[in-house]
């Protein structure tokens, strides 16, 4: 696991980074260091208004995730080694990623779905949910699996999106030329 100036140091990474492509592994040891990681992922997320966040989004090829409080009485809350499962009925939306920033893509997914994964002690749970929460555990699910929403695209999306996508290309080439 990591130290706490290792989580302290993480940020969100934005593609086209490969670790955003990294199918992750599952979590095998569970603690404090696990829920300080947990919460440091939802500071990151909430200081820019997501309301979900990936491990591979913050460099770190781990199947966690975290979801932001959306439903009322809702909590803030971190997902370790989550499997969705009873995926069922279909709608579309506009989705975007903070990995992608100013990209949105219109993706066809379940309207209702049933998550089981554990907290960071280990301790495990099931939840099931419709709407726009099982929207985000897809989303963010995607990204344990090495998906982004770009992957979703139809020729519309690419061509409403390439700016936005050539811009970022060139921003991470940039950083890559100023790391050597």
């Amino acid at each position: 696991m990591l130290t706490g100036k290792q989580i302290d140091a993480l940020t969100i990474f934005n593609y086209p980074d490969p670790v955003l492509r990294a199918v992750c592994t599952p979590i095998e040891s569970y603690g404090d260091s696990l829920e300080a990681l947990g919460r440091r992922m939802i500071e990151l997320m909430r200081a820019v208004q997501g309301v979900g966040l990936a491990a591979p989004q913050v460099g770190l090829p781990w199947r966690v995730f975290v979801i932001a409080a959306i439903e009322e009485n809702g909590q803030d809350r971190i997902f370790v080694n989550p499997e969705l499962s009873d995926l069922s009925g279909r709608a579309q939306a506009e989705e975007g990623c903070l990995s992608l920033p100013d990209v949105t893509v219109p993706i066809d997914r379940a309207t209702r779905a049933t998550v089981t994964a554990c907290d960071p002690t280990g301790q495990r749970f099931q939840m099931t949910t419709e709407g726009l929460l099982a929207r985000i555990w897809q989303h963010e699910n995607d990204h344990l699996d090495g998906r982004l929403i770009i992957d979703y695209m139809d020729t519309q999306a690419e061509l409403v999106n390439r700016k936005a996508l050539k811009a970022l290309k060139a921003k991470y080439e940039a950083a890559q030329q100023d790391q050597r």
